[in-house]
Order: structure tokens, then C-alpha cells, then sequence
């Protein structure tokens, strides 16, 4: 173990550069704003699609810091939790700008983090060496879902009361454990006070310190391999005598002042929200949630909140007769894996037992579990992402060109199985909904063929870099 040792200054050095060096002699302070800012080298080809990771950071703070103001008001009870939220809204001062701030922000936080997703699909950030990288992002987004989903009970409005109702309900369906499952989530045989004191627990403390850690385990897994770019090339293989990476240039200034840039256009849109849509027609707070929850009067249409909706979409488009069409699908599918796929004799063994067991369940279990089970994979699937993906090359730039019409159908698909989510169900939705659930497990289960096939682009070097 080394000796403590303090650098020698000058007698006549300046005050503060006497206490940095105090603290660095006891804690790394200049050593992380080297490692992680002025020293840490990113490629020089980012495009605005790079800035949604520091929004999404800015964002956490602003959700921290309001929620903190908020808890100082609002009261976890059953009988005061409504009114203490319209208190905060009519009586403590600035009190409505603070919650509009928070319930904005909870949309923000699913778009800014639906838009730094879709930037790593594109340009394959989570191919080699960056798959844990992507799975402390996977977990932040899981993190992120339980999150919103135990503070939106917390206004205990009508829409929070029964939409909890809805989907803690949904684990009953898990056959013997399902019951009881919901029981012990609930606390109680119906939504009640002790539901609320146990999400308001975990909302305001289990959560967030989960939630801090994985950013943060996310930020140092992301700065030990480097950053990903749109061409897909590793600049660490490229470096001057100094190891210096001949592509990338210091964090800090460079896209720290880019990032403040968007920093700046965040928050004018999203002040402009604030100050003039915070319902924003409904879909950031809905307006059954002005009124208090009344266990006796069921709303006409129970929906999550929309960054819920299009997994909740999966699984209210599993229905009795779209078995019929699952059971079609994963047939096929383990008949194209025995067919197609590079596996070996024992793994296409496995992969056909389990077919059978799934398609056994699916001819004996409820259509109800099976929605369940579909709405938590696709959620989990994206973990996956970094095993299914066989292009050759990581940047959609150097993919053949009908790539990029897979990955729009796969964003359409998901953008209308959201929308249909938010309205009322109807056989020409739940049709439209069930052809969208399966382009989008279609986009991920038979990525193993169709990322490797078409004619590819040679990939350069170097990074491309036009200077502006």
C-alpha cells in the first residue's frame, strides 16, 4: 500500500490551488474530471443524436430535486393523499410549477430515453465491447418503468387508483403464485392504504437509489470501453505516441458546450410545456385524475399512462383467438431455427422441448397469462439485443439500404401500438395491434438472419468527420 503523499506547491501558490490539492491528495477529484471530462476522448463525428444521454441525466436531477420539494407536502394516506395534492397545486407557493415540473419531466425522461434507445439501435451501440454498457441502460429503462408506475398511483386520482387496480391485478394470472402475488404487491385485497404507503416507499427511496447507482455504473462501464460513433469504427485502435486516439477529441469543452446547446433547446420546449400544455390533450396527465379515486365508480376507459402503452398494447391484443396465431408463430419459428439456424444438435434439441412446452401451455393456460408473459418479454428482449444482432458492421450507414425500412416498420409499429394503447378497445384496433405485436417481436427474433443478409458497405478506417 503507498505512503499518503501531498504534492509540494510553492509557498506563494494561489489558495484554491493549495485546497484542490488537499482534497486530490485525499480524494480523486481532478483524476475523475480528467478520466471522465478534459481527458476523456470521444469521437469527433457525433450528431445531435448523441446529446439525449446528458438530457437524460439533466432530466433525473430535475426529477430528484422536484420530487424532493414535493415529498415535503404530500401526504402517503389514503384519505389525504388527493387533497395534499391540490393543496400543493392551489396553496404552497410555486407549488403548481413544481408538480408541473415533475409530471412533465416523467414524459420527458420516457422521450428523451426512447430517442437515446432508438440512436443506439441505430448506430449498434450495444455490439462489442459495449454489451454491459447496454444492459445497465436495460436496467435503467426497467428501473425507470417501475419507477413511473409506483408514482402514478400516488395522486390518487381516478385513472392512478384503477389503473393500479388494472395492472396489479394482472399478476393474478400467473398460474398458483398469481393470487397471492398480487396480494402481497397490494398489501391489501383491493388497492387501498397500504398500497399507497408501499409504493410511495419505493417511488420515493427503493427505486431512485437502484435507479443513481445503475446511471452511474452505466456512465464508468461507457467510459472504460469509449464511446460508440455513427460509423461504427473504434477510434481506440487508432491513437498518436501519446495514446491519444488520432479520431477523438476531449469531452470537455468540446461536446460538453454541444451538450449545453441542447440542454438549452431541452428546456425551452420544455418550459414552453409546461407554462402552456402540461396535460398536453390528456396524454401527460389525464383528466379523469382531477378527480379523486372513488372505489365504487369504474372510469369508462382504464389506460396507463402512454409511455406504458405500447406494451400494454401486446397485451391487450392477446386474445382467445390470437392463440391461434402465437401458436402458429412459435411453431414456425422453432421449425426455423431447426432449419436455418448455426446452432448445434443439443441447442436445437432444447430449442424444440421448449417450443413444445410453449405451445402445451398455450393450448391449457388463460390468454390473460399469456398477455402478461408477452407484455414482460418485450421489455426483456432488449437485453438481448447485443446476442441477436449478426451484421457484420455496427452503423446502420454500412447496412444494406432496405435495413433501414426494417427498422422504420419497426418504429411505426411500436408508435401505433402506443397510440392504440391510449384509446378505447375496438376489433379494428386489437387487429391493427396484433399485427403490430408481431412486426415487433418479428424485428427481434429474426434479426439473426436478416442483419447478416444483404450487400454491406466496406467500412472505413477512419471516422468520417466534415468539419462545420
Amino acid at each position: 500500500m503507498a505512503a499518503f503523499e501531498e504534492k509540494k506547491l510553492p509557498s506563494d501558490a494561489p489558495v484554491s490551488a493549495k485546497a484542490l490539492n488537499w482534497v486530490d491528495a485525499r480524494f480523486p477529484l481532478s483524476s475523475s474530471w480528467k478520466a471522465h471530462l478534459s481527458e476523456y476522448y470521444a469521437p469527433k463525428n457525433f450528431n445531435f443524436w448523441y446529446a439525449f444521454g446528458s438530457l437524460a441525466l439533466l432530466v433525473l436531477v430535475i426529477q430528484i430535486v422536484t420530487g424532493i420539494f414535493l415529498v415535503m407536502h404530500y401526504k402517503p394516506d389514503a384519505t389525504l393523499a388527493f387533497a395534499s395534492v391540490e393543496y400543493i397545486m392551489r396553496d404552497v407557493p410555486w407549488g403548481w410549477l413544481v408538480r408541473y415540473m415533475h409530471s412533465t419531466g416523467a414524459s420527458a425522461f420516457f422521450i428523451v430515453v426512447y430517442l437515446h434507445m432508438a440512436r443506439g439501435l441505430m448506430y449498434g451501440s450495444y455490439r462489442k465491447p459495449r454489451e454491459l454498457v447496454w444492459l445497465f441502460g436495460v436496467g435503467i429503462f426497467l428501473c425507470l418503468m417501475g419507477e413511473a408506475f409506483f408514482g402514478y398511483l400516488l395522486p390518487w386520482g381516478q385513472m392512478s387508483y384503477w389503473g393500479a387496480q388494472v395492472i396489479v391485478n394482472l399478476f393474478g394470472a400467473i398460474p398458483f403464485i398469481g393470487p397471492d402475488l398480487s396480494l402481497w404487491i397490494r398489501g391489501d385485497y383491493v388497492v387501498s392504504d397500504a398500497t399507497l404507503n408501499r409504493f410511495f416507499a419505493f417511488h420515493v427511496i427503493a427505486i431512485p437509489l437502484v435507479l443513481i447507482g445503475l446511471v452511474v455504473a452505466h456512465i464508468i462501464a461507457l467510459h472504460e470501453v469509449g464511446s460508440s460513433n455513427p460509423d461504427g469504427v473504434e477510434i481506440k485502435e487508432k491513437t498518436d505516441a501519446n495514446g491519444i486516439p488520432l479520431d477523438g477529441i476531449p469531452f470537455h469543452p468540446y461536446y460538453s458546450v454541444h451538450d449545453i446547446f441542447a440542454v438549452s433547446i431541452f428546456l425551452l420546449v420544455f418550459s414552453a410545456v409546461i407554462f402552456f400544455a402540461p396535460e398536453m390533450g390528456g396524454y401527460f396527465l389525464e383528466y379523469n385524475n382531477f378527480l379523486p379515486a372513488d372505489s365504487l365508480k369504474t372510469p369508462l376507459h382504464i389506460a396507463p399512462v402512454w409511455y406504458f402503452t405500447p406494451f400494454y398494447s401486446i397485451l391487450r391484443a392477446t386474445t382467445a383467438d390470437f392463440m391461434v396465431w402465437l401458436i402458429a408463430g412459435v411453431a414456425a419459428y422453432v421449425a426455423l431455427l431447426i432449419l436455418k439456424s448455426r446452432l448445434n444438435k443439443m441447442s436445437k434439441l432444447i430449442a424444440a422441448v421448449i417450443g413444445i412446452a410453449v405451445v402445451a401451455g398455450m393450448l391449457v393456460l388463460d390468454a390473460k397469462f399469456w398477455g402478461v408473459v408477452l407484455m414482460g418479454v418485450s421489455v426483456m428482449i432488449l437485453a438481448g439485443m447485443p446476442w441477436l444482432d449478426h451484421s457484420p458492421v455496427k452503423s446502420i450507414r454500412y447496412r444494406p439500404g432496405w435495413h433501414k425500412y426494417i427498422y422504420i416498420l419497426f418504429g411505426i409499429a411500436f408508435v401505433v401500438l402506443g397510440y392504440l394503447g391510449v384509446e378505447p378497445p375496438s376489433p379494428i384496433g386489437n387487429a391493427i395491434s396484433q399485427i403490430c405485436t408481431f412486426v415487433y417481436f418479428g424485428f427481434f427474433l429474426l434479426m439473426p438472419w436478416w442483419s447478416g443478409m444483404g450487400q454491406f458497405k466496406p467500412v472505413p478506417d477512419r471516422v468520417t468527420y466534415h468539419p462545420h
